[in-house]
């Protein structure tokens, strides 16, 4: 691995880190995200405080932090561009400072494919989108959503990011597993229900 690659990684965790979520509910008095609904940091649990702004700050400022590391590392470090891709993903699911105990990646991997492969941000927002739409389970609709990024990959022949997706969607998959077993059991909320 060469310097570009390890600093572009190294400064991607760091921007993924941010936990976005836990800051925003912190300073608008609302506690902490983590002891409501899930835990989770990311912007459903968000939307648990009774919040619709909040979430929508979170989710988008999950994915900006996602863009921006990717964009950090094609601008300033040779070839960088999938380790701070990487690294934005990883800090994200599991920050230092949170005891590794992050969020699920479902905003930041939108963040990171808008500047890595925009038609695959595009379709991934779109099923995303149309899964919230149409099932109401945050879960499923982000799982799907992850895992048309490999598939947009693959059918466009872009052979050199599909396996770093491929690992990204299976990350996003692996952080559901919580989820998963709700689902099995049928106790998977929906979103708008408390």
């Amino acid at each position: 691995m060469t310097t570009d690659a390890i600093l572009a990684l190294i400064i991607g965790y760091f921007l993924g880190a941010i936990p976005f979520g836990l800051l925003l509910t912190r300073a608008a008095g609302k506690g902490d995200v983590r002891d409501i609904g899930s835990g989770n940091i990311g912007a459903t649990n968000v939307l648990r405080t009774g919040s619709k702004g909040l979430a929508a700050a979170t989710l988008i400022l999950d994915a900006l932090k996602g863009a921006a590391a990717v964009w950090v590392a094609r601008t300033y470090f040779v070839d960088g561009e999938l380790f701070g891709a990487a690294g934005a993903m990883i800090g994200h699911l599991y920050p230092l400072w949170l005891k590794f105990r992050g969020g699920k990646g479902v905003a930041t991997f939108l963040g990171v494919l808008a500047v890595l492969m925009p038609i695959a941000a595009i379709v991934y927002a779109v099923v995303w989108l149309a899964g919230l739409l149409v099932l109401r389970i945050s879960s499923v609709a982000g799982m799907a959503a992850a895992a048309s990024a490999p598939v947009t990959a693959a059918a466009l022949g872009d052979r050199a990011r599909f396996p770093a997706l491929l690992a990204f969607a299976f990350l996003v998959i692996w952080k559901h597993r919580e989820n998963i077993a709700r689902l099995k059991a049928g106790r998977e909320p929906r979103v708008g229900r408390k």
